[in-house]
């Protein structure tokens, strides 16, 4: 399915087309092109922001190294990271609802484009963990308004194959992104990854001013402290909703326990150099990239919430088995088998997350889930240094899985498989 299929399809509300009159409910496009470059927006948006993220585990020995930092101290830096990234996104989600998902992306993309260009200055641990914290930020301000726009734009019947395309950004922030930067990062220093992400940035940046469309703007309402509040309270209400946002937490706090310090554990475990490193997680990159697309295809065939708990439970034993691989070569079949795995469950759940709300709370929920899931990452992490110098990699490796199979758990229990919203049953039919 092209890409002018999935968004001409969805794109705009009645009220809010793209420009020269097409992209309404039912009504196509005549330019295919511009349909090609919301997608194209949305990717190298979330490419910029996944691959300056992926980008610090594998380098974390070389900052260590270059600021001389204790390796305890290292996971601090996403600790900081995912703070930010919380602590904005809860801000973001009820403006987005307000302004549109298409003013917050514009603001976050030249945000993040200036702090990770000021990277180049990180010359102390310190000033390294506040530009870590400033990009954060601005990946609270991106990362839910990227996800909500799709929801905006894309039909629900369509939305897993849409976010499938989307959502291989990440993929590929593994397979380009995180060699590119490392190979950088060893030649001049780790200043120099993230001075290119910022370049990349302000391409998307630029993007985000002149191909996307206003998709969705909440008209009619007051926008204050009391009704952000209120948002979401009454979401935090619903019993799915505090599932998800448990399931949320604990998936990145999984992820975080197993990736942050995996690097160091390759470098003193098997005497692995930096670019094997990369070649492991560009194998992983390319397990995402190939699962991602086929995944949320499947979901729009076969349901989400499947998918979803029998890709936890498979990561769970995936991730438990990692310290037992005897040899550096096998673990690129364990790392492409437990990347592909965590693929299986992304497009899906973030497609199943769009569907629980109507479109005017989309933003909302979107960023209280990248919230909830930022704070996990950062317990994770915070929790990986001390786990990692008392009992080892093993100790790290089972901390993920037991989070992962909680995910699983909590999906299965308390998480139903979601219909298209009413709202946008009735938009779809007025269309």
């Amino acid at each position: 399915m092209c890409s002018s299929d999935l968004v001409s399809s969805g794109v705009g509300a009645r009220a809010c087309p793209l420009p020269g009159g097409t992209g309404c409910r039912g009504g196509g496009t005549d330019e295919p092109m511009r349909d090609a470059l919301i997608l194209l927006t949305l990717w190298l948006t979330l490419f910029t922001q996944s691959s300056q993220f992926l980008i610090v585990a594998p380098i974390l020995p070389r900052i260590g190294e270059q600021l001389r930092v204790d390796e305890a101290y290292l996971g601090l830096l996403v600790t900081g990271y995912a703070i930010g990234t919380a602590v904005f996104a809860i801000l973001a989600g009820p403006i987005s609802d307000h302004v549109g998902r298409r003013t917050i992306l514009r603001i976050g993309s030249v945000a993040m484009a200036g702090v990770l260009v000021l990277h180049g200055w990180a010359s102390s641990y310190a000033s390294l963990l506040l530009l870590r914290c400033l990009a954060g930020a601005s990946s609270g301000i991106l990362a839910g308004a990227a996800v909500a726009y799709v929801g905006d734009v894309v039909p629900y019947e369509r939305r897993g194959t849409a976010m499938g395309v989307v959502m291989s950004a990440m993929a590929f922030g593994q397979i380009l992104g995180i060699p590119a930067g490392s190979v950088l990062a060893d030649l001049w220093g780790f200043q120099a990854a993230f001075i290119s992400f910022g370049v990349i940035m302000g391409i998307a940046s630029v993007l985000t001013m002149t191909a996307l469309p206003l998709a969705h703007v909440r008209r009619g309402h007051t926008l204050g402290l009391r009704e952000a509040i209120g948002s979401y309270a009454a979401l935090l209400a619903r019993r799915d909703v505090q599932a998800v946002a448990a399931a949320g937490a604990l998936m990145m706090l999984s992820v975080s326990s197993y990736i942050v310090y995996q690097p160091i554990w390759l470098e003193e475990h098997f005497d692995a150099s930096p670019n094997e490193v990369a070649s492991l997680f560009l194998v992983g990159g390319l397990a995402n990239a190939l699962v991602g697309p086929i995944a949320g295809r499947l979901s729009d065939r076969i349901g989400r919430k499947g998918l979803v708990v029998f890709g936890s439970v498979t990561l769970a034993v995936l991730m438990i088995l990692t310290p037992l691989i005897p040899s550096f070569v096998l673990l690129y079949v364990l790392f492409f088998s437990v990347m592909g795995t965590v693929a299986l469950r992304i497009s899906p759940y973030n497609a199943l997350l769009t569907a629980m709300v109507e479109q005017e709370r989309r933003g909302t929920l979107m960023s209280l889930s990248m919230a909830s899931s930022q704070v996990g990452f950062a317990l994770g992490a915070a929790v990986a240094g001390w786990t990692y110098v008392k009992l080892g990699y093993t100790g790290n490796a089972i901390a993920a899985g037991l989070g992962a199979l909680a995910v699983g758990a909590i999906l299965a229990a308390w998480v139903g498989e979601p219909g298209a919203p009413q709202a946008l049953r009735r938009d779809d039919a007025a269309a």
